[in-house]
């Protein structure tokens, strides 16, 4: 019953996001997605073999925790790219809510100051550069990287799921003539690991969204930490919120992971390592 519940909101969700924007606004963000997604995919791949090199000796066999480790340490490096740009598409995102939200309104929330530049009655067309410059100027850099705490939360761990969970599938396919696996054997490696661990991690990106949703709406809670925030995510909405979007995360990050370790094994991922030696 549950289940079923969970596909009829997403389906509800999937209809009126496309009554209400049109049929662009499901690729809400994806501009910022694009623009950032390689150099966050780089710095976390690239990290991880970094920082497996660094912690590995010469002729040691594979070892769990230090993949783990690893995994670790190429969290802490990714968020650097990854906090602003989860900042930013998600009031991208949320803009539409919003918009229906307040549409026929004369004047604009509040919290709307983000997306309007100047008096209330002048606003250039949303983007993530409007955004970036609204908070930067209202906030300082402090603004871009709000919930960096939760990204932490979020990233670290699964990072730390995902590299090992790869490797050890990865491992599987290994061609005893060149000692690589086929792409086609770690695109599904990457793909596997990918759904799984963004299942695991699914509770602290709800967190991490929550906490970086900068408009809030009448009777929407304010969070001043990821403390309070799963205290009153708990409270109000119970333990199966924690899990909210966990299927729909599950098929985003299975390919996007599964892409890029594929093209990361045909050689680029040691190409760059050589600017390191």
């Amino acid at each position: 019953m549950e289940k079923m519940c969970t596909e009829e909101c997403r389906i509800d969700c999937l209809l009126k996001t496309v009554r209400a924007e049109g049929f662009l606004g499901m690729y809400r963000g994806a501009a910022v997605n694009l623009t950032l997604v390689t150099p966050e995919k780089a710095i976390k791949l690239a990290a991880n073999d970094f920082f497996r090199q660094l912690l590995m000796e010469d002729g040691m066999q594979q070892d769990l925790k230090i993949e783990m480790l690893a995994g670790c340490g190429a969290g802490i490096c990714q968020v650097v790219v990854t906090c602003p740009m989860e900042m930013l598409k998600i009031q991208l995102q949320d803009a539409g809510r919003w918009g229906a939200c307040h549409q026929g309104s004369a004047s604009p929330p509040p919290s709307s100051r983000y997306y309007s530049t100047g008096s209330a009655s002048t606003h250039k067309r949303l983007s993530a550069a409007l955004i970036a410059w609204e908070l930067l100027h209202t906030r300082g850099l402090a603004g871009l990287y709000k919930g960096l705490g939760a990204t932490l939360l979020r990233d670290i761990p699964f990072s730390v799921i995902y590299f090992p969970l790869f490797a050890n599938l990865n491992n599987r396919g290994l061609s005893e003539n060149t000692g690589k696996a086929s792409f086609a054997h770690s695109f599904l490696a990457g793909c596997a690991a990918g759904s799984v661990a963004a299942a695991a991690v699914t509770p602290l990106d709800v967190l991490k969204t929550r906490i970086q949703t900068l408009k809030k709406g009448l009777g929407e809670d304010t969070y001043s930490g990821v403390t309070d925030c799963a205290r009153k995510l708990w409270t109000q909405e119970g333990p199966s919120a924690f899990m909210k979007g966990a299927g729909c995360r599950a098929l985003v990050i299975a390919p996007l992971f599964g892409i890029a370790q594929g093209v990361y094994f045909l050689g680029i991922g040691e190409r760059v390592l050589k600017y390191f030696e």
